[in-house]
């Protein structure tokens, strides 16, 4: 029989943390060892599981993450970007290798998290969705055969009205691919705004366009508009329990990994 992993769920009151729990509670496979919140969260003290809909699990909600990680062979991270550097450096110190599912890092933040990979495995993903990351690859090897002097690239995305950073993590990870594919670096090709006379599109360019509005979790389109036609690939999230289920999945991946800063394409051998 397997080892059962322990896994701490840190941000176990937000979306995602309510939204793995669940899963690991139903997987024989997987414990909750712990689960972390925010200082002056509403679900401090409370039962995880019975914080996320199910029947009590055992582990209580704390906002100290010596307590979390205690016991833990892997932790999943949902949390804010300044927040899980702090996470990054508490799993470093306990040997606690983590999944990163939070978005929204500055590059002074990936490069803390790129130096705490140096001593802890980590995978660190703009989207768990193993969907959305079969997505990113094709998307490179669009963009590798459709140039950008005839075809377009567009990037389109819809969140919920919550969500703090945008373009989401997951519109800049196709926004990497399709440059990727061409050879370019995104920060040299990308039109995040456009307002006003903007003039005739210029060839090469990558657009994003971003909705914020009611509780959507999820969209994602790619266009490739070309000379009389048009190529889209698109993801769509009915729920969360995709996004929970690769997170799950790469955590189960990570445990007894060498230290490093390790992708989804890593965990699906992509």
């Amino acid at each position: 029989m397997s080892k059962v992993i322990h896994v701490a769920m840190l941000g176990a009151s937000g979306r995602m943390g309510r939204s793995i729990v669940p899963l690991l509670a139903a997987d024989s496979g997987f414990r909750l060892s712990g689960a972390l919140a925010a200082a002056g969260d509403a679900g401090l003290g409370q039962d995880a599981g019975v914080l996320a809909g199910t029947p009590p699990l055992g582990v209580m909600v704390t906002d100290q993450p010596d307590r979390a990680l205690a016991g833990a062979d892997v932790a999943i991270e949902f949390t804010l970007a300044e927040a899980s550097v702090r996470n990054a450096l508490a799993c470093l110190e306990k040997k606690v290798p983590l999944v990163i599912g939070t978005t929204g890092h500055t590059p002074a933040e990936r490069a803390e998290l790129e130096e705490v990979a140096r001593g802890l495995p980590i995978v660190l993903a703009p989207n768990m969705s193993l969907g959305v990351n079969v997505l990113f690859r094709l998307a490179e090897l669009a963009a590798r055969a459709l140039s950008g002097d005839q075809y377009d690239a567009e990037i389109f995305e819809a969140h919920h009205r919550n969500k703090v950073d945008a373009p989401s993590g997951t519109a800049l990870g196709l926004g990497r691919a399709v440059a990727l594919g061409r050879g370019v670096d995104l920060d040299d090709v990308a039109d995040y705004a456009r307002h006003g006379t903007t003039g005739a599109r210029e060839y090469g360019r990558i657009g994003f366009s971003v909705v914020r509005g009611g509780d959507i979790v999820g969209d994602h389109r790619l266009i490739f508009a070309g000379p009389g036609e048009q190529v889209e690939l698109a993801h769509h999230a009915q729920d969360r329990s995709g996004f929970a289920r690769g997170a799950l999945y790469a955590a189960r991946w990570l445990v007894g990994r060498p230290p490093g800063l390790y992708s989804m394409a890593d965990v699906l051998g992509l």
